[in-house]
């Protein structure tokens, strides 16, 4: 009994360290990403709508004020 659990003790020692790894850094391949931006109506207007609905409710609120 005592050599069988001895034998079991050594394999179970010598299981862990043959799973153990080395100290080798690991590699890691990546392909590289192509990223596509959606620019979507980029015309000279996008960006003046907002300002000129917010100047012409100024405008008729100033007009209705009088």
């Amino acid at each position: 009994m005592t050599k069988t659990l001895t034998l079991v003790a050594a394999l179970t020692l010598g299981a862990s360290t043959a799973f153990a790894g080395s100290m080798a850094e690991p590699v890691m391949e990546m392909e590289p990403v192509t990223i596509i931006e959606d620019t979507g109506n980029a015309g000279t207007s996008q960006g003046l709508i907002v300002p000129l609905i917010i100047v012409a409710l100024i405008a008729a609120a100033v007009s209705a004020s009088d």
